[in-house]
């Protein structure tokens, strides 16, 4: 993995999370967890949607 230089916003956005998670219940951090990776596979392809519409490979021709 590579490093990227967070802000310190981002930072201090990463501690909160991590001290909101550290409190949670076992169930609740099951269930938070699911969510939160359902948000991001759902990112992704929102993502990968968007680059294929900017990049024009939804299967036409760059010429038309």
């Amino acid at each position: 993995m590579y490093s990227i230089e967070l802000s310190l916003e981002q930072q201090f956005s990463i501690r909160s999370f991590e001290t909101r998670v550290s409190q949670m219940f076992c169930e609740q951090a099951q269930s938070f967890l699911f969510k939160l990776y359902h948000q991001m596979i759902v990112q992704a392809a929102i993502f990968k949607q968007l680059l294929k519409h900017e990049w024009e490979l939804d299967g036409k021709s760059l010429n038309q």
